[in-house]
């Protein structure tokens, strides 16, 4: 999936990239299995999505990544092309003795007064009637937030804003906000790593982030009623709601030319820089290049050391508005 990302030639035997550490543990995997296949390594900061956006304006790498999806006229300012490169799951966590993960159920109102400051305890009455017959402890609830410039703050603002006019109207949603309340941790790591130190911590990651950590994440209540717990399956039906024909500041690949993307969806780029597609997915990692193609013969090579490894030539699929990618039949880790 790198290979339509990448701006440097394979001569360079590197890639650059930095950006958001939401993508960072499948990214990981991703460029091992690059690396091996085409020699051509990735040196991917993980330094939150604002810094992967100034690093990729000021052109000191070869792609940025992002959960904040660019407007039109930032990308036209600095001559760049945005596309989605995979789908996240963002999910609260918590650390309070004896509850184990999927144990405890919010829903977006009270998550929201959590991070207003006006839900103090994890005995209130708000959390208490959303958990009946849970014995909740007489504790003060610390929130934990990003310090840094996030893509996943801005995610979950967002949904924060959504589910919460008082929210909306007090913070609002950006990758940085003037948080009411909290101690604040430097990337998802940052966060996982307060959460897990301090009993009575909330926080928010994302899922990979929670299994990797063995969080105790919370269930949600949605906007059907029902409580859900994070997963493949819930994030998946979550994502199937992503309308990317109605908007225009996506990059498609015109019919005829196609990108390989391995496990997740990219939309490709041309060399004449056209853009179609969707305008924001809130719930993607988007990846930011120049407005040029892969490197020359990259897709080739790719097709040929997958047939050595003896996979399947990769399978040709029709995305909406009429886009194509081609993906391997794999699930994600």
């Amino acid at each position: 999936g790198l290979a339509a990302v990448g701006t440097a030639r394979a001569a360079d035997q590197q890639l650059t990239g930095a950006g958001s550490t939401a993508i960072y543990p499948v990214l990981s995997a991703w460029s091992d299995t690059y690396h091996k296949d085409t020699g051509v390594a990735l040196n991917y900061q993980a330094i939150g999505s604002g810094g992967g956006i100034q690093q990729i304006e000021n052109k000191t790498v070869n792609f940025g990544a992002t959960d904040k999806p660019l407007t039109s006229d930032v990308l036209k300012e600095h001559s760049l092309i945005q596309f989605p490169a995979i789908f996240i799951g963002i999910t609260p966590v918590v650390h309070l003795d004896g509850v184990a993960p999927g144990q405890l159920v919010l829903d977006g109102k009270t998550l929201a007064d959590i991070y207003l400051g006006k839900v103090l305890k994890w005995n209130d009455p708000e959390i208490a009637a959303l958990n009946k017959g849970a014995s909740l402890p007489d504790l003060l609830i610390t929130v934990v937030h990003r310090s840094d410039g996030s893509g996943t703050t801005f995610t979950y603002t967002n949904y924060l804003s959504k589910v919460s006019d008082e929210w909306k109207t007090k913070v609002g949603f950006d990758t940085a906000v003037s948080w009411p309340t909290g101690v604040g941790g430097k990337g998802n790591a940052g966060v996982a790593g307060f959460v897990n130190q301090i009993n009575g911590a909330i926080g928010y990651v994302e899922y990979a982030y929670a299994v990797q950590n063995n969080m105790a994440y919370t269930r949600m209540v949605n906007d059907s009623g029902k409580t859900v717990s994070p997963s493949l399956k819930t994030f998946g039906a979550a994502s199937a709601h992503a309308d990317f024909g109605s908007a225009g500041d996506f990059f498609h690949r015109p019919a005829g030319r196609r990108q390989l993307a391995d496990r997740g969806r990219h939309l490709g780029a041309d060399a004449q820089g056209r853009r179609q597609g969707a305008e924001r997915a809130s719930a993607e990692v988007l990846h930011l290049v120049p407005e040029q193609g892969p490197a020359p013969g990259r897709e080739a090579r790719l097709r040929a050391a997958a047939r050595q490894r003896g996979d399947a030539d990769p399978e040709v699929l029709e995305g909406p508005a009429g886009h194509h990618h081609l993906q391997q039949p794999q699930e994600l880790p």
